[in-house]
């Protein structure tokens, strides 16, 4: 008897997660999944299954089969065999659409095949965001059991240079304008397929930072701003009122300090551009002594815990950590409020259902430090368009953490995203991460400290300090770099004293700067400034010496910075002139001495003295 057989083939995305399982009983029918995601022009994506069934016994055949959509609405359904439409019904239950697709004809012995063809439209797989086309292509459940599956993902060359791509691809060409990427089973069961094109990603930000000095005296307040890093370049356009200085701390993170009154309440506004790459770009190099900072156990990172120690020696390298990370820990969207309470490390072993991003990224930090990489804090803003959290972020500042650790072969920070990693179904932030992250704070030797924008509040009612949103890259993208001197008042037969400030007044910052000190265009000194933020100032003391006849004092100090230039007047007519009047009242007490010795010349007696040689002169 030849039995009939119904499938029901499961294509189900939760949490961006895609599950495609087969429900008939393995082995006796053998499927093998070819299936294309052709990107438009418009961002809609074709999704093209060819499958082949073949009969693996005698007295089996497929009727129909379902496929079950999860949180897809497609467009444009169609089904075929042969050139040939399939009959099809669409039922909606809640979130899953079911497509239920009859085989009108019955396909009966061992080794034959059935090829068909199902294909949708679906707008949600790209998505355009700000400067960049951004690409999610769930993975393949694991436990499928397709013989073969191999996928095929195609993008316009409209869209631009692949900003990033993870995981690689087992081939890649371009074809008929499109960039053609292709996978097979194996690659895309252990992740999903996670892409942007473009060359970077602009966010414009406007911050508000609410400050208050309770003292009695005029106070110094500093500020965290957010500052360059390897994945991001920043441009102020605007910071008001001016800080009198931003300086960058041991970490990275750039500092601006403004001087309070006396029970003064002020409001900082900053805002500009930030430009967000897809890889690290070469940046300044921590020092040795920085680097064993990001070594160290804290409150928050109990790295000489031996509960993080022996997780340490189990998960040794930061993939290993990561994978433990996200696998270990589940997301409590229930936590995600303002002010909620960080647990640290040790708390989330022990609460592993109660995490969010902080617990994810305390956990890695503290066992990569146990296990002797350096790793620290991100903390700032990420886009998302998840539902669960959009609606808070509009009226408070719900920010983002995620952690870094240092690649002592490629000698840069890497940016990694366990958090993300955990809640999008098997996209792997590891090896890539997106274009969507943009980092306010470094914490790396305090875990705490510097607090990131939308910390600075005033009152019990939160208010929302922090706007961010997808924009262009300025016009003006410059530093601009001045040299400012005040000479301080001569003082005779010390050395003459000048304060230079070399200072930015452009919208980005200058690296590697080498300001030359010359006496009369001879070199005497260089000094080196690693960074220079904007509104940054570095400042240091010059002095002139006096010298015997001005021989050593130069007549012109030039300064000179990048393609600035600066020249001061020295004091060296006033040293010649002190010299020379020096010279003078020298030589004339000499001179009158000498005569006076000689008697060639005689002090006029006061009449007192002389009364007192006439007395003498009697007496005798």
């Amino acid at each position: 008897m030849i039995k009939k057989f119904l499938f029901f083939l499961f294509s189900c995305i939760v949490l961006n997660s895609l599950f495609i399982i087969p429900t008939y009983a393995e082995g006796e029918f053998k499927t093998d999944v070819n299936v294309t995601y052709k990107v438009q022009e418009t961002g809609i994506t074709t999704v093209t299954n060819n499958i082949t069934l073949e009969n693996l016994f005698t007295n089996l055949y497929a009727t129909a089969y379902t496929l079950v959509l999860d949180n897809i609405k497609p467009t444009n359904l169609t089904a075929s065999q042969s050139g040939i439409t399939l009959p099809f019904q669409v039922k909606t239950e809640g979130s899953k659409t079911n497509i239920v697709i009859s085989f009108p004809d019955a396909l009966v012995g061992k080794g034959n095949k059935r090829l068909f063809s199902v294909s949708y439209d679906d707008p949600t797989i790209a998505q355009r965001t700000g400067e960049v086309w951004e690409i999610s292509i769930p993975r393949l459940s694991s436990d499928s059991s397709f013989s073969s599956y191999n996928l095929s993902f195609l993008v316009p060359n409209s869209f631009g240079d692949e900003a990033y791509l993870s995981p690689n691809p087992e081939k890649k060409e371009v074809k008929d304008g499109y960039k053609v990427y292709l996978f097979n089973k194996e690659s895309i069961s252990k992740t999903g397929i996670m892409a942007g094109f473009g060359k970077f990603q602009v966010f414009a930000f406007n911050l508000i930072y609410h400050l208050e000095n309770p003292l009695v005296k005029s106070a110094l307040i500093e500020i965290a701003l957010p500052p360059d890093t390897s994945l991001q370049k920043v441009y102020f356009s605007l910071i008001d009122p001016k800080p009198s200085n931003v300086r960058v701390d041991d970490d990275g993170n750039w500092l601006g300090t403004f001087t309070l009154a006396p029970r003064q309440r002020v409001d900082i506004k900053a805002g500009g551009s930030v430009q967000i790459f897809a890889g690290p770009r070469p940046y300044l190099t921590p020092q040795e002594l920085a680097l064993e900072s990001n070594l160290l156990a804290t409150d928050l990172w109990q790295a000489s815990d031996p509960v993080i120690l022996e997780l340490a020696h189990k998960y040794k390298t930061p993939r290993e950590i990561y994978n433990f990370v996200v696998n270990y820990l589940s997301y409590d969207f229930e936590r995600v409020k303002p002010n909620a309470v960080r647990l640290g490390a040790l708390k989330a072993i022990k609460n592993p259902k109660n995490a969010i991003c902080m617990e994810f990224t305390d956990l890695f930090i503290a066992i990569a430090r146990a296990a002797k990489i350096p790793a620290r804090e991100i903390n700032g803003f990420a886009y998302t368009e998840n539902l669960k959290i959009q609606p808070l972020s509009l009226v408070s500042d719900v920010l983002h953490s995620w952690p870094e650790y240092w690649d002592s072969n490629k000698k840069t920070w890497i940016s990694i995203d366990p958090t993300w990693g955990a809640t999008t179904g098997g996209i792997d932030y590891f090896n890539k991460l997106d274009l969507r992250h943009f980092a306010f704070v470094i914490h790396g030797v305090d875990p705490q400290k510097p607090y990131p924008p939308g910390s600075y509040k005033l009152g019990p009612n939160p208010q929302k300090d922090v706007f961010v949103n997808f924009g262009q890259l300025p016009i003006e993208r410059n530093p601009k770099i001045k040299i400012v001197s005040e000479v301080e008042k001569f003082i005779p037969f010390t050395p003459q004293k000048i304060l230079v400030s070399i200072e930015n007044a452009g919208v980005a910052a200058s690296y590697n700067l080498t300001p030359q000190i010359f006496f009369d265009n001879q070199l005497v000194e260089s000094k080196n400034i690693q960074a220079l933020p904007p509104y940054g100032k570095f400042s240091f003391a010059l002095k002139v010496p006096f010298s015997f006849l001005g021989r050593n004092t130069p007549n012109i100090i030039k300064i000179t910075v990048s393609d600035e230039k600066l020249e001061i007047q020295s004091a060296k007519s006033e040293v010649i002139i002190y010299n020379l009047a020096s010279i003078f009242l020298i030589s004339l007490i000499t001179t009158l001495g000498v005569l006076l010795k000689l008697g060639k010349i005689k002090i006029p007696m006061t009449r007192h003295n002389m009364i007192k040689f006439n007395k003498n002169e009697i007496a005798h």
